[in-house]
Order: structure tokens, then sequence, then C-alpha cells
């Protein structure tokens, strides 16, 4: 292939990659419009991104034994299709529920956008410049999430919530044709085997019950309904089973057994809290924005901004470190820091917070982000044989997508109970024999008498001003214990990095990753 094909390709599964990734926080700015518009609850509305997340996790540890079996340049370009077609059907969608299923099938074609154009990526570079390729592919990581909100901002607010799925539209046939005429199959053609469809069916339906009951537990109280104590055991017992299946069967859709390197295992637990922090940090932060700072859409987006074009430097600068032989985890103790300052910073944030603080505050995890994205990956298979490699690299990407969808349910949750438990600490404190509450109330009443209501009219107007205060500022509360939170998360797991073997690490083999 000559220079300009190589070049063309190279552009052509880099932005494949970045569109997927893309579309995983594009929404999280237009989950409002799309509530309004299709008469359904923000809770509801929330299965719009986990649908896509739980999609990207059960395919992201099949793609490589998905290439194997159907082809690298065949696959592809389905997925490619598929992922262009669901788009096409997600911004027709009348309902939230056909929203959601097209989402998940969306999320299906686009998870292989992330893990073969890695490899195209890895593969397109010299074995002297992986780690440049390593940054490039990072970039696509880190400000795809990064971005989607600045993106969908633009759009909603411009346009329509449903052309945020029809921007992928054309992205997705010029991506599907340029691999038609460019894409081939590996240098090394890797062995066909069978297929392991009881694995395949396993993990679908246990990360499929597991996340229904992890979104769905707050709402339902939990185990005293029905269903989410039925999904419960199917989640354990599918999981279990996989488990049991995968270390026994000789051809697993996904090989556990990479996991007996202690480093791999490790750097996935890294990685799944990074995940964590990664997206529920973008999923959270537009709805406070909008909703309790009253930014519009394009104002939330821009808060993102001046991170992302930061990150890309931090990102460059990782990948030219780890290519000089410093060890992914000096990188990685410092990412973790500067995002528990990020967590820290938010804690201290209030109703009258200004746009420059909170860009400023993203900068931070912008930075604390890059700094991880590319070493957690290079950690993850620093131990391992190069056979072992692709199913390493796999599992690691599939712990990033796994910690997202784990943690907006979380702070689904968390939010939920927070919420719940301040607002009752505030009505508590109203009462007669509270002096202040007594003299704000008298004064709101006062207020409202002097526009014209008659007494009972003007205590009324006042009870109904104080219990949104009151919803407000538990809010605002309940979103920064749960940014505490996600910040001792990380704080907590930081100390794992002293049970990392140090052989390997300062000297990661990266060329190897262009197996996976």
């Amino acid at each position: 292939m000559d220079s300009t094909k190589r070049q063309i390709l190279l552009i052509t599964v880099i932005v494949a990659a970045i569109m997927e990734l893309i579309d995983i926080s594009i929404v999280n700015v237009a989950l409002s419009h799309m509530s309004g518009n299709l008469g359904a609850t923000l809770e509801d509305t929330s299965w719009v991104i986990t649908a896509y997340a739980i999609a990207n996790v059960i395919i992201i540890p099949m793609t490589s034994f998905l290439t194997t079996n159907l082809g690298r340049r065949n696959y592809y370009i389905s997925s490619v299709l598929l992922f262009t077609f669901c788009s096409f059907m997600c911004g027709h969608s009348s309902n939230i529920w056909m929203l959601v299923f097209f989402r998940f099938l969306q999320g299906i074609g686009g998870g292989a956008l992330i893990s073969v154009s890695q490899a195209v990526v890895f593969e397109l570079f010299p074995k002297e410049k992986q780690g440049t390729a390593s940054a490039i592919f990072g970039l696509g990581i880190f400000i795809g999430p990064t971005i989607g909100p600045t993106l969908g901002g633009f759009i909603t607010e411009d346009y329509s919530w449903p052309w945020i799925f029809f921007i992928n539209i054309p992205i997705g046939i010029m991506v599907a044709v340029s691999c038609w005429f460019l894409l081939t199959e590996p240098v090394v053609k890797p062995v066909v085997k069978a297929v392991d469809w009881l694995g395949i069916a396993l993990l679908a339906v246990g990360i499929g019950a597991l996340q229904i009951v992890l979104e769905r537990g707050q709402i339902e109280d939990w185990f005293e309904t029905g269903y989410i104590t039925a999904f419960s055991i199917v989640a354990a017992l599918s999981l279990i089973s996989f488990i049991f299946w995968e270390l026994h069967t000789p051809n697993p859709v996904v090989n556990l057994r990479v996991l007996k390197s202690r480093t791999l295992s490790i750097a996935a637990i890294l990685t799944f809290i990074v995940g964590i922090g990664m997206f529920t940090s973008v999923f959270m932060t537009p709805v406070l924005a909008q909703r309790l700072l009253n930014f519009s859409p394009t104002q939330t987006g821009m808060l993102l901004l001046p991170g992302a074009i930061i990150a890309l430097f931090v990102l460059m600068l990782s990948g030219k470190l780890l290519q000089r032989g410093i060890s992914p985890i000096y990188l990685i103790i410092v990412g973790f820091l500067i995002f528990i300052y990020f967590s820290w910073q938010m804690t201290l944030i209030s109703i009258n917070t200004s746009k420059e603080t909170l860009a400023i505050n993203l900068i931070f995890r912008a930075i604390g982000m890059a700094l991880l994205t590319v070493p957690t990956t290079m950690l993850a298979v620093s131990t391992l044989d190069p056979a072992d490699i692709p199913q390493g690299a796999a599992l690691n990407n599939m712990m990033r997508q796994l910690g997202g969808s784990f943690g907006i349910s979380l702070a689904n949750t968390y939010l939920a109970r927070r919420f719940a438990e301040h607002r009752v600490d505030f009505i508590n404190n109203i009462t007669s024999t509270n002096i202040l509450a007594t003299e704000r109330l008298n004064r709101l009443t006062g207020y409202f008498q002097s526009k014209g209501y008659d007494l009972l009219q003007a205590k009324q107007k006042a009870l109904a001003l104080t219990e949104y205060s009151v919803s407000k500022q538990s809010t605002l509360l309940s979103y920064m214990d749960t940014y505490l939170l996600i910040g001792l998360l990380f704080a907590f797991a930081l100390p794992l990095l002293f049970f990392v073997k140090s052989k390997g690490t300062n000297a990661v083999k990266l060329e190897t990753i262009s197996d996976h």
C-alpha cells in the first residue's frame, strides 16, 4: 500500500473510532430535550446512554474472536453499516424504547470501531513509532467522549436532538466506502476457531441483566420488587457460569486465562475505575450545568472544550514519555492524583459557580484522564506474552466501558439517595421553632402580599418557593457528594499500583499491541 492510501486509511479508521466514542456522550446534553419530546422520564431517558454502553461492553471483548471468524474486512465494514443504519433509526424513533433498542444495536456495531480501528492504526506504523500510534489512537479514546457534549450542545440548540444521530450517516457511508477499497486482512492471518455460542449468550445475558438491576434498582426499591430480584439471580448465575465456561472451553470467546497476570488484573481494576471517572463526570456535569446552573446546551458543551484542547497535547506527551521508557506507573499515579483534585474541586461548587470556574475544574479532569488513557493500556499488556496481548487489550477496553456503564448507574442511584437524605435534613429544620426559617417564610409571605395576593395565597407561594429552594440545594449537595464518592474510589484504587510487578513496565513493548 502506497503512502497516500496508507494515510487515507489511517484517517478513516481514526474518524470511525472518534465517531463511535463521540456517540457515548453526545446525547448527554440532549437528555432533557429527548425526555420532553418523547414523553419519558429522565430515568427512562438515561437508558439511551446505558443501552449503548451495555452493547459496547458485550461486543468489545468479542471483537478479536469475531474478526478471526468473520474476517477483519467483512466484520469491520458490516459493523460500520450497522452503526450507520441504527443512527438513522435512532433519529426517527417515535418513542423512548424504540430509541433505546436502536441505541443498543448501534452500540453493537460501534464495538468494532474501537478495537479493530486500534489494530489497524498500529499495523500502519512501523515498530519504532508505535508510541506515536498509541498516542494517536489515545486521542480518539479520550477526545471522543469529551467533545461529544460540546457537539451535542451545538446540534441540540441550533437544530434538534435527532441530528446528533443523523450526523453519523454521511461519515459512516464515507468510512464504509473507504474501507471497501483500502482495508485488507491482517498480514498474519489468525487461525479460525469454533464459535463459542454459549459463551456469547452467557456474557450478553449476564451483562444485560446486571445493567437492568443497576439502572432500575433504585427506582424500584431494589429487592422489594420481584423482577429486580429475578434479574439479580439471572445476572449472578449467568456471569458465574460464563467465568466457569470460559476457563474450561478450548476456544473461549473471552480468554479469561490471561488474568493470571497480576499486572493485567490490577490494570483492569484501575481501568474500570478510570472508566467510572471518565464517563460519569461527562454524564453528570452537563445535567448539573443545565438543571441547576441554568446553562444553555451550547454553554454546557463549551465547558468541556478547553480541557479537550489541552488534553491533545498531554496525550501526545504521554505517548512520547512511554516511548522513551518512562514507566506507565508514574503517569498513572499523576493522572489519578489530578483527577482526585478535580473531584475535590467539584465538591466546592455552589449555585452561583461561574462557567469559568467549572471550565477550569474540567481542565484538571481532562489532564488527569489524558495521563491515564494510554498508560493503563500499556500497563495492562506489559507482562503478557505476545500471543496473549490481543485478548488482554480487549479485556482492558471492556473494563473501561463496563466502568462507564456501572459508574452512570452508581451515580444515578447515589444521587437519588443523597437527594432524599438532604431534602429530609432541610425540611426537618423548617419548623416554627427555627427563627431563621420562620423569618424567611414571613418575609416571602409579605413579598407576595405586596404583589396583590391575599394572605392564604401568599403563604402558599412562600411555601412553594421554599420547597423549590430546598430541592435545588438538595440536588446540588447530592452532586457534590457524588463527585466526592468518585474521588474516593480513585484514592482507594491508587495503592493497587504498589502490587504491580515492576518487570516489563519500564520498557513496554508497544509494537505487540498491533496484533490487537
